[in-house]
This record gives C-alpha cells, sequence and structure tokens, in this order.
C-alpha cells in the first residue's frame, strides 16, 4: 500500500476540488513547531463548523463515507495512514477516479506526506490505520449531521480497493453497510 511521491504537485488536480497542503515543519531540540492551517490559505474555505480526533489502532479502516454538504479537512498527527479517496460527482471531470496516498509522520520515510487535506462534499473518503496509535485530527465545515453523511462498505466493488488480510482489519459495523443520506444532495453516482 506504499506510495511513491516524488512531486507532490503530480497529486494535484486528480480529484477536482481535493487540496493537498504540504507543511512545514520547524524542530529543533525541544521537538517541532507546524502550522496546519489558516482561514486565510487557499485551502480553506470555511466556514469551521467542528473539529475532531480520532485515535486508530493498527489495521483500523474507516470507510468509504461521503459527504453532499460538508467540506473535510484531514491530517494526520501522530503515525500514518494510507488515504484513498474517489470521485463519485458524476458532474465532475474527474467521476471515477480515485487517488491514494500515505498521510502522516515523515519519520516513516520520504514517502510519507506532512499535509492537510481538503476532502470535497462528493468524494468518498477512507483511511487505513498503518502504524499503531494513529491519530486523525480533522476540522469539519459543517457540524455532524446524519443526514448529510453517506456510506459504502469498506469492500464494496465501486471502489476496487484491497485494504490488505481482512481477518487482520478492524472494521466497525457502520463500516460494513451502506447509507444513503437523506439531506440536501449533489450529484452522486447512482448505484
Amino acid at each position: 500500500m506504499s506510495s511513491p511521491l516524488t512531486d507532490l504537485s503530480s497529486l494535484e488536480n486528480k480529484i477536482v476540488d481535493v487540496v493537498i497542503k504540504p507543511l512545514k515543519t520547524h524542530a529543533d531540540d525541544r521537538g517541532f513547531f507546524r502550522e496546519i492551517i489558516r482561514n486565510t490559505d487557499d485551502i480553506f474555505c470555511g466556514p469551521f463548523a467542528q473539529w475532531s480526533h480520532s485515535k486508530m489502532a493498527v489495521n483500523t479502516v474507516k470507510a468509504w463515507h461521503y459527504h453532499h454538504i460538508q467540506y473535510d479537512w484531514w491530517y494526520i498527527a501522530m503515525g500514518q495512514a494510507h488515504i484513498v479517496l474517489y470521485d463519485l460527482r458524476v458532474e465532475s471531470s474527474t467521476f471515477g477516479q480515485k487517488l491514494e496516498f500515505d498521510l502522516g509522520d515523515t519519520d516513516y520515510g520520504q514517502d510519507v506526506l506532512s499535509a492537510v487535506v481538503r476532502i470535497p462534499p462528493g468524494v468518498a473518503h477512507a483511511c487505513k490505520a498503518l502504524v499503531n496509535n494513529t491519530h486523525l485530527l480533522y476540522v469539519t465545515s459543517e457540524t455532524y449531521n446524519p443526514n448529510d453523511e453517506g456510506r459504502y462498505p469498506y469492500n464494496d466493488k465501486l471502489f476496487d480497493h484491497n485494504w490488505g488480510n481482512e481477518e487482520e482489519l478492524i472494521v466497525v459495523e457502520n463500516d460494513k453497510r451502506a447509507f444513503k443520506p437523506t439531506g440536501k444532495r449533489t450529484i452522486l453516482a447512482s448505484r
């Protein structure tokens, strides 16, 4: 599941409106400082509604979620995760495109991005923790609304994705079922 990244710009625009902002780290003997996002950044399209934190054990899979209205901004503060995005928007020029990369601590190798990722409405998002105690911090443009969050099962054939040995995966029941949100819609692939 490695993601060889020699040029971050090659990921940009693989899915319309997905934006990846590389982060600058200022390290010294005390540790480091890293600014994640400002409301004046091009990547931030406001408003800010909720900030959440998810701690994951190795092999935890969270997949596939999408929203009709909400934007997400993902950042792996500790650990490493394999991120997979899939464009469900039928009107998008990148409809059906899949984007994969590893996000997290650069201590795990040069192919790991230290970045924040903007995920627009209509783009399914998923991740797998590659190491124990992986911390995903994410900001959302809307407060949690179950009528805005849709789901596909983590192993849905639509995404043609292999998460690895199924016997080793940690997947909650919600990520094994489909759910179509009832709130305001964008145009998504029909099933």
